[in-house]
């Protein structure tokens, strides 16, 4: 672990999402130091599947050596951040640094994100981030060593399928960086702090389900990183900083200290060039069940099978999905060949290419011209089933429910 050296002795940091994982880590490393820490974040009372609220994480940066501030704030909120920042002000005298580390996140992809789930990573990430910056500004130019640290991903052009929403939010706080630095520059240091691998939090465990954890390594790697950022002086800004390549910098060899399990695989970051695809299979090789997946790219994204797709899009809507409650997945070979899924399970339904944002209730293999006879009502399932047109692994209630829902297709003219 990196030693701390008492250089944030008296420092105010204002972290946003400090009450747990990431944020709370480097609240606790800079209160080894003595400094003091604003908790601004939205948790204040105890969340049956989260750990931590804003009153924990204060008592523990308090029993590690700082000053604590609690306070309730969603960093969509203008009104609540400026109350955050002035009571900081009035308790602590200013503020120094600046961690922007609240973060929302969804790995699905654009036809199957709600506006209201892109809504939400936009307005964390990229304009929270902002407005945070925004209002804790005028005081960082009052500090003798100002920094602004965004936990968000270097700026990657290279054209690897990550879902656009959380791309666009997460490089929209990575766009502040590049903005802010060079405006601030020789006042303020705006630099940026990723992950080379999976980092163990709340989140990683949603996403990557039972088993992800020994693939990833602790949040103190994270913190051990933003200490050795924020000791630098002023000067060091606009730099897109991976853990552990300013760890090696700062003479860390022994790496394995910070794996939640020493010496098993772990999981490469996505941002940093990994193709998600490949993400997935390391997961599933190792025990985990991620809970997204990328779309697969033997699928075209026009042709027969999409055009179906586009209808049956149009035939989804709450009912059907009370009367089905089932996740299909299309397996389909010959001229269109690849993976397609069906989520009447949830919300107002969903359809698309790639595997499902969840597992399957049934899967259903054939050959794509079958698939699209199927559904323009010129073939059913049972005799499809029945005549070895069609195999189906999971529920075959749900297989045969299919009828309902091409039957309104019909109706709708596909």
């Amino acid at each position: 672990m990196l030693q701390n050296t008492g250089k944030l002795a008296g420092c105010t940091l204002f972290i946003t999402g400090a009450s747990r994982g990431i944020g709370k880590a480097i609240a606790l490393k800079a209160a080894r130091d003595g400094a003091n820490i604003i908790i601004a974040a939205k948790t204040a009372e105890p969340h049956p599947k989260l750990p931590g609220t804003i009153y924990t994480a204060a008592q523990e940066v308090e029993a590690a050596g700082g000053k604590a501030l609690a306070c309730v704030v969603d960093i969509r909120d203008e009104q609540q951040i400026g109350e955050a920042v002035q009571k900081a002000v009035d308790k602590f005298g200013g503020i120094d640094i600046l961690i922007n580390n609240a973060s929302a996140i969804s790995l699905t992809g654009t036809l199957e994100t709600p506006m209201k789930k892109v809504d939400l990573m936009l307005g964390i990430n990229l304009r929270g981030t902002y407005l945070t910056s925004k209002l804790v500004l005028p005081h960082l130019l009052k500090s003798r060593s100002p920094h602004i640290l965004n936990l968000s991903p270097p700026l990657n052009l290279n054209p690897v399928c990550i879902p656009s929403s959380y791309t666009m939010a997460k490089y929209g706080m990575s766009m502040c960086v590049l903005g802010m630095a060079e405006e601030f520059r020789g006042q303020i240091a705006v630099n940026a702090l990723w992950p080379r691998t999976a980092i163990q939090t709340a989140a990683m465990d949603m996403l990557g389900g039972d088993g992800v954890g020994k693939q990833c390594r602790t949040a103190d790697i994270m913190a051990d990183a933003a200490y050795a950022i924020l000791s630098k002086p002023k000067d060091y800004t606009g730099h897109f900083v991976v853990d552990e390549d300013i760890l090696k910098e700062e003479g860390i060899k022994d790496f394995d200290q910070y794996a939640v399990q020493p010496g098993h695989p772990l999981l490469p970051d996505f941002f940093l060039d990994e193709a998600p695809e490949s993400l997935v299979e390391q997961m599933e090789q190792h025990g985990a069940t991620p809970a997204f997946k990328p779309p697969t790219s033997a699928t075209s994204s026009s042709g027969p099978i999409e055009s179906t797709f586009n209808v049956i899009r149009g035939v989804l809507n709450e009912d059907v999905v009370k009367s089905t409650q089932g996740i299909y997945q299309f397996d389909l070979s010959g001229e269109n060949p690849g993976v397609w899924f069906l989520d009447l399970k949830s919300g107002s339904g969903s359809a698309g290419q790639g595997q499902p944002p969840i597992k399957a209730d049934v899967v259903m293999t054939m050959d794509s011209n079958d698939f699209s006879k199927m559904f323009a009502g010129k073939l059913k399932p049972t005799m499809a089933f029945m005549s070895g047109k069609l195999r189906i692994k999971g529920d075959m209630t749900l297989a045969m429910k299919l009828e309902k829902l091409m039957g309104r297709m019909n109706k709708a003219k596909l």
